[in-house]
Formats: C-alpha cells, sequence, structure tokens
C-alpha cells in the first residue's frame, strides 16, 4: 500500500492516541468521519496498521530489570535456528527479537521483576536452549527514550 500525506497524518495521530474518536480524527487531518473511517480500515486491512495496543510503564507495574542480552550459536544449523526462534516467540519476557550480522547472532530486549527473575531465564531458558554458545547481557541501567511511534512526515 503506497501511503499519501493524509494516511501518514492519520497514522501520526494513531500512534499518539488509538483511542481518539473517527470525528476527532477526521477533524485532526481534514476529512469527513466517512472518508476517514475508509482510510483507517484501508490502513488496518492492508495490515500497515498491525494492531492497537497500550503502552504500560513497566518500573510502575513491577518490572525493574531490563536487559539487552545478546546471544550467540555456536553454529548456524537450521534446526538449532529455528528452535530459538520459536522457542523466543513462547517467552513473554522477550519484547523484542532481533537477527543481527555483527557481534551476535541475536539481540533480545528482556525485561522481568528483578535480578532473581532474569538469572531464572536464563538458567532455565536461554541456557538449555540447544546450539546456544555464548550469551552476554547488558543490563539497562536508565532509559533514556522509548518511542513507538515511527517518525511520519506529513
Amino acid at each position: 500500500m503506497k501511503l499519501d500525506s493524509r494516511d501518514r497524518a492519520i497514522l501520526a495521530e494513531l500512534q499518539q492516541d488509538c483511542r481518539i474518536t473517527m470525528q476527532q480524527l477526521a477533524q485532526k487531518i481534514g476529512l469527513s468521519a466517512s472518508a476517514c473511517w475508509r482510510r483507517v480500515r484501508a490502513l488496518e486491512e492492508s495490515g500497515v496498521v498491525d494492531r492497537y495496543a497500550v503502552q504500560v510503564n513497566a518500573h510502575k507495574a513491577g518490572f525493574q530489570l531490563s536487559s539487552m542480552t545478546l546471544v550467540s550459536l555456536e553454529r548456524h544449523e537450521k534446526k538449532n535456528v529455528e528452535q530459538f526462534e520459536r522457542e523466543i516467540l513462547q517467552h513473554p519476557e522477550v519484547l523484542e527479537c532481533f537477527a543481527t550480522s555483527g557481534e551476535a547472532d541475536f539481540h533480545l530486549r528482556v525485561v522481568v521483576e528483578d535480578m532473581e527473575a532474569y538469572n531464572r531465564f536464563l538458567d532455565d531458558f536461554i541456557f538449555k536452549l540447544p546450539g546456544v554458545s555464548q550469551v552476554r547481557s547488558n543490563i539497562v541501567l536508565k532509559q533514556i527514550k522509548a518511542d513507538t511511534a515511527l517518525p511520519f512526515r506529513t
């Protein structure tokens, strides 16, 4: 789907407040409510709008430890890579996982309650996965920026 300036404006507004009414959204971007609704629906159906979500403050919700965990595999056997990826999808404490080039094969953003929970995550899960050769943890000391909004230019 090719996005025009109105689509980008809709997406920028929805990223700021996905609970905005269709009437309010239409007024902000200068469309009728029905035209705005059709565009939002097209964005949803095309997959550009993947889902709507609530952003929770991790610390206030009791998740005090965040780690950037770098995982290297000993060999890039297809079965080990596929199993690693399948298993990662089953663990909700892994908020993001990227297959990367460079110093590690995978970069994980892991959020847990505390250091004890992180140690259990490593011992009971990561270290038991076949093919894992090295794990490096970078504990987050302070979050400087956490945004989910893409930088749409309208």
